[in-house]
């Protein structure tokens, strides 16, 4: 009978334990309409599935870590799940598609032990147009643990469709210095597709489900513990999975893979979900970045639009009177900062940039300077160079520009997203904000939501952009369809220095797009400092009321709304600004295409619509008698545009 009694208890003991362990832990969006269901399976793998208004966006799809100690990817146990509590955050935006921002969601932490009694937790926090979610392994540690793997994936059924950038090989193009996150997208692709460079696709990357939804995936909260990571599918899987940076994509003499004493985060996975004006009109990829540090005063990050030779005028222009002449220009133009390229410390000099700096100072234009981030990583020719390295070399420099007065810094040659490179940006951040200095970073990653964390950080380029329209014709009969995909995409959550808007002509280039279209951008792409590359003898050419709308043209905005649109092909969104609501489209096919536009939700009286002109004129204007329940249309002929200004 005690035998029986034995045998009896171990059968339940084991069928309580696989209950345990099998035992779903469901999650919803404050309004029901988004579910998320976490279980473990027999061997205490664990995974998830989100729905969307009751079909799976997300199939079962991994998750896990193992570290070099401890494995947490299988033989794991449920301990509890927390209760349910609700995360509400107001916050502000120097630099994004919304001043004022309200983050709300429903937040629940599963708790989990591995075979060795080893802890870790998974974060959830389910808004209404997002999924996020992020490893925390609690405790406290003497030496560092090092993590080998994510395991984390996102399962899409295979009729998905997806528009990705792939990511470039390490070691790669122009003086080895990639990964830039500068390709050209694979548009509307089957799930599964692999990636041509062979080295995965990076973030934002945007899937329509085969349930209808469109899913935007990407990653924020990187605190410099954790590499950048991005998406590798695998034998053409539709299974796309956390991959890590290549070895080589390092600070000079430091590693690549995640490693910190405990405890320890991951960086938040974030999945928004939803239709096309949910993506665009969605925060999520700054509502779980962690919030700019309280004692840290950031009122000298100021956004605005700035001038700069070099995109049209390359190399040669960085001398002393054709930057005090662009300082004029920008001047002229209302424009609150000049940028002034490589190499100006040899070309202009340290003590002739401070009679510069004193001359736009008197302007009211604040003056940005080039560095080169330097290091082993690195074997660009262009200067000021190793001069950032260390936090002492840093001080040294941002000391002498905080003294001279100079607005900010941008800094360019990175190449890599490794736990080290990415420590890295943060230093520069962080030691910045100390001088009183913004920050754009080029050849670069992708920012992740740092704006909101450090709001000096105004811009990055991660982005294939204008300089290379520049140099190949091939790049500017890409460039309508490239520009339609960017908000939907690398624009969506992140400033994105794409450096837009040439009006009148491009040296060796035949441009293929109209002015309109060009003149566009300035209100559809994002950057707390917006580089625009038109020079004072295009805009010679251009109408009055041109000049006059970029004079007027907002520096940031307080809210966005998505009209119409299709990644890859045309887009149109609204800004709003004061009480004035700013409505751009561009059209990137090779077709006309009209547009109807209902101004009367805006709420204004009058409206000035710009449109690309007839025969030899660049622009046509005029003015449109806002009516109640009567649709403006618009016509766009072949990779043309429209700006819309109602108030």
């Amino acid at each position: 009978m005690k035998k029986l009694v034995a045998i009896c208890s171990t059968v339940f003991i084991t069928i309580n334990t696989v209950w345990a362990q099998s035992k779903p832990v469901i999650i919803s969006s404050p309004n029901k309409q988004m579910q998320v269901t976490c279980v473990t399976d027999a061997s205490g793998a664990p995974s998830y599935t989100v729905q969307y208004k009751g079909s799976a966006v997300i199939e079962t799809s991994r998750l896990g870590i193992t570290r070099q100690d401890a494995d947490f990817s299988k033989g794991l146990t449920t301990v509890n799940a927390s209760p349910v509590t609700v995360v509400k955050e107001n916050y502000q935006l120097v630099t994004g598609k919304r001043r004022n921002n309200l983050y709300t969601a429903n937040r629940q932490i599963v708790h989990y032990k591995n075979a060795s009694g080893q802890l870790v937790d998974i974060i959830w926090q389910i808004s209404n147009d997002a999924v996020a979610f992020r490893y925390y392994f609690p405790g406290t540690s003497a030496e560092p643990k090092k993590v080998d793997t994510e395991f984390t994936s996102f399962h899409f059924a295979a009729t998905a469709k997806a528009w990705l950038q792939p990511m470039s090989v390490a070691k790669t193009g122009w003086e080895q210095v990639n990964p830039c996150y500068e390709e050209f997208y694979e548009k509307g692709i089957a799930v599964g597709t692999p990636s041509p460079l062979k080295a995965g696709w990076i973030y934002p990357a945007l899937f329509q489900s085969a349930a209808g939804p469109w899913v935007l995936i990407t990653e924020a909260g990187m605190d410099g513990k954790y590499c950048g990571t991005k998406l590798n599918n695998d034998s053409a899987s539709s299974d796309y999975h956390i991959a890590f940076p290549d070895p080589r994509e390092v600070f000079t003499g430091a590693g690549y893979k995640p490693q910190s004493a405990l405890p320890l985060y991951s960086p938040w996975r974030v999945i928004t979900i939803g239709s096309l004006a949910t993506i665009m009109e969605s925060t999520a990829g700054t509502d779980v970045a962690k919030a700019a540090a309280a004692s840290q005063n950031f009122s000298f990050a100021k956004a605005g639009k700035s001038s700069w030779s070099w995109a049209l005028l390359k190399d040669d222009s960085t001398v002393f009177p054709v930057q005090k002449r662009f300082i004029d220009y920008a001047a002229d133009m209302k424009w609150q900062y000049c940028l002034i390229d490589a190499d100006w410390d040899t070309k202009i000099g340290y003590d002739s940039m401070q009679l510069l700096i004193n001359y736009a100072k008197q302007k009211k234009v604040g003056v940005w300077l080039w560095y080169n981030s330097a290091g082993s990583w690195n074997a660009t020719p262009y200067h000021p160079r190793n001069k950032l390295l260390t936090h002492k070399d840093r001080e040294k420099e941002f000391s002498r520009l905080e003294k001279m007065g100079a607005a900010g810094v941008k800094i360019d040659f990175f190449g890599g997203d490794g736990q080290s490179m990415i420590q890295y940006y943060i230093d520069i951040l962080n030691d910045a904000a100390a001088h009183h200095l913004m920050v754009n970073f080029h050849g670069a990653t992708l920012p992740r939501g740092w704006q909101r964390t450090w709001p000096n950080l105004m811009s990055a380029e991660a982005i294939k952009g204008f300089e290379y329209i520049t140099f190949d014709q091939k790049v500017a009969d890409e460039e309508p369809t490239h520009c339609a995909m960017l908000p939907f995409t690398r624009n969506a959550f992140d400033p994105m220095d794409f450096t837009p808007m040439c009006l009148y002509k491009i040296p060796r280039i035949k441009r293929q797009t109209t002015p309109a279209f060009e003149l566009a951008l300035s209100v559809l792409f994002l950057s707390g400092v917006q580089h625009l590359v038109e020079i004072p003898e295009g805009m010679a050419h251009m109408p009055v009321y041109i000049k006059e709308f970029l004079q007027k043209l907002p520096a940031g905005w307080d809210d966005v709304k998505f009209i119409d649109g299709f990644p890859g092909q045309y887009v149109v969104l609204a800004r709003k600004s004061g009480n004035k609501w700013y409505i751009a489209g561009i059209n990137g096919t090779n077709n006309e295409k009209t547009i109807p536009v209902n101004l009367a939700v805006f709420k204004g009286k009058k409206a000035t619509c710009i449109v690309n002109g007839k025969g030899d004129a660049f622009f046509d204007q005029k003015t449109i008698a806002v009516t109640p329940g009567k649709k403006e249309t618009v016509s766009l002929a072949a990779h043309d545009g429209f700006v819309i200004v109602v108030e």
